[in-house]
């Protein structure tokens, strides 16, 4: 199992290496600067490639202080050492080796981002994994793990930064979803599960913590183009169900995602929660 960035059943496709390969800082210059994210301590899960990648890069690029985990030890300390190397980074990320479906390393993870980047007020719960199975070869061990990977972890990852939100007068957290069950994808009943219930936790969530204006909200990927999926899963036939399926023809990249990602976590969306956002070219 590999806690993975970019998610998502159809959640991550591009249609080709040129296109996904637009770069995050000229992405960041295109797009809007949020004046509250700059100095936040944020906490990513999943960030060292794919869409984590992209979630990281784009809140360093807004001046955050931002703490991030995944399984990818080279490629969590690669981005760190790129990132850290820019000058126009404010604050350099902090980078931990985590597997975010075991407790006492996932909550040590948050203490050590809390310690290295302050109190935590914006969470990203980003890190899943879609590996595909069949019913007929799914054990109970293989669905716990799934669940664990792709559901629990958001969960507990809020109870541990809702105290640090509380402090602070307000936070916001933002779950990672999935079209695919949406779409009736079959192929992997653990992750479209998981990832139906998330939108239930998220409901939850926020009514529990919507007195400390703490705002809680999923964003819904569809199929973005990460090297991840073009590698594994995007051939004709999926490009030719993209082209049917999403309203805009386009190939889908992270930095939708990222940028719908920092404005549910910018103050510019304070009396936006418990809702869903879908970033997938109008496929669902």
């Amino acid at each position: 199992m590999t806690t993975t960035a970019s998610n998502n059943g159809p959640d991550d496709l591009p249609a080709s290496n040129s296109t996904a390969s637009h770069s995050t800082e000229t992405a960041h210059k295109r797009y809007a600067t949020y004046p509250s994210l700059k100095d936040r301590s944020v906490f990513i899960s999943g960030g060292a490639t794919g869409i984590g990648a992209t979630l990281v890069s784009a809140f360093v690029a807004q001046g955050a202080r931002v703490g991030f985990v995944d399984l990818d030890k080279a490629a969590g300390e690669a981005l760190v050492e790129k990132l850290g190397a820019n000058p126009a980074t404010v604050h350099r990320p902090c980078f931990v080796a985590c597997d975010v479906t075991e407790e006492a390393a996932l909550n040590e993870a948050i203490a050590t981002v809390r310690a290295a980047c302050g109190p935590i007020t914006i969470l990203v719960n980003n890190a899943a994994n879609d590996k595909r199975h069949r019913i007929e070869e799914t054990s109970y061990a293989f669905w716990d793990k799934g669940i664990a990977v792709n559901l629990r972890h958001q969960f507990f990852a809020a109870q541990q930064v809702m105290e640090d939100m509380k402090q602070a007068g307000g936070g916001s957290i933002v779950n990672f979803g999935s079209t695919s069950w949406k779409l009736k994808q079959g192929g992997m009943p653990a992750y479209t599960a998981s990832k139906a219930a998330v939108q239930g936790l998220t409901r939850c969530l926020a009514r529990d913590l919507g007195p400390f204006k703490i705002r809680v909200n999923t964003v819904v990927p569809g199929w973005v183009m990460t090297e991840k999926q073009l590698a594994l899963w995007v051939d004709d036939a999926a490009k030719d169900d993209i082209a049917k399926g999403q309203c805009i023809n386009e190939p889908l990249l992270p930095e939708h995602i990222a940028n719908m990602t920092l404005f549910l976590a910018a103050d510019d969306s304070a009396m936006c929660t418990a809702q869903d956002f879908v970033v997938d070219g109008g496929w669902t």
